[in-house]
């Protein structure tokens, strides 16, 4: 996997996971990447310094800043890592339902990780996988987040809910968001970008719970929707201590 751009490799850096090497483009002058460059080399880890044309070549994103980290592709936690992580707390997890967008899937994570959340599940089919898009649209957050890849999403709703948690599916025509009491172990489900959240799943549901909409589009982004409603429940979960 390739980790692109100062900010992420930083926060990748934080972690414990194994780098291969760090393409670093050859005219790197200023004092920010020198920076970079020294903290790189007190880990230990490879540096290999290459013209332009290579990090041109091997940069997905286009927006490299001159560096590229080459890392282990990203190893999934199961959903009990992440349900045992929360055990002594009310715990708040994100479940995906068929986010097929590698932009939305990083741009969740990186929701996730700013707000705290314990994790996110998504599923082996019909799900946008764990990719150096998401890592580079994550902003290095993908480092710091569970991400559980799980088999059938409807199985793993009754887990949840056999450890406490209330699961609230994020959709048209539910309640008000602002005025649903998001406190407690809870799960909340973003659907897909065109299907929302899937029938069958959305019987599993505690709730539905909606964000008002007063202009002439009914619907927003699938990370959008999620960073609202995130940040909701972030905000009555920090009044109610």
């Amino acid at each position: 996997m390739k980790v692109e751009g100062r900010n992420a490799i930083y926060e990748l850096l934080k972690t414990d996971k194994e780098i291969d090497k760090v393409l670093v483009r050859r005219d790197m002058e200023d004092e920010a990447s020198k920076r970079l460059i020294n903290v790189i080399k007190s880990h230990r880890i490879k540096i290999q310094t290459v013209d332009k044309y290579v990090i041109e070549k091997e940069s997905e994103s286009k927006r490299s800043q001159g560096f590229i980290a080459f890392t282990s592709d990203y190893k999934y936690f199961d959903l009990e890592d992440i349900i045992d992580a929360a055990k002594d707390k009310d715990g708040f997890i994100i479940l995906l339902n068929e986010v097929l967008d590698p932009h939305n899937l990083g741009s969740i994570i990186r929701v996730a990780e700013c707000a705290g959340v314990d994790g996110v599940v998504i599923s082996k089919d019909r799900s946008a996988a764990v990719s150096d898009t998401v890592m580079r649209i994550s902003e290095g957050a993908l480092n710091h987040v569970k991400v559980a890849r799980v088999v059938n999403i409807n199985q793993a709703i009754d887990k949840l809910k056999a450890n406490g948690y209330w699961i609230f599916g994020a959709e048209l025509g539910g309640s008000d968001v602002y005025k649903t009491d998001l406190t407690g172990k809870i799960c909340l489900i973003i659907g897909g970008e065109d299907s929302g959240v899937k029938r069958l799943t959305k019987e599993k549901c505690d709730g539905i719970i909606s964000i008002p909409m007063f202009g002439k589009v009914n619907s927003l982004n699938a990370s959008v929707a999620c960073g609202i409603a995130v940040y909701e429940a972030v905000r009555q979960r920090r009044e109610k201590r």
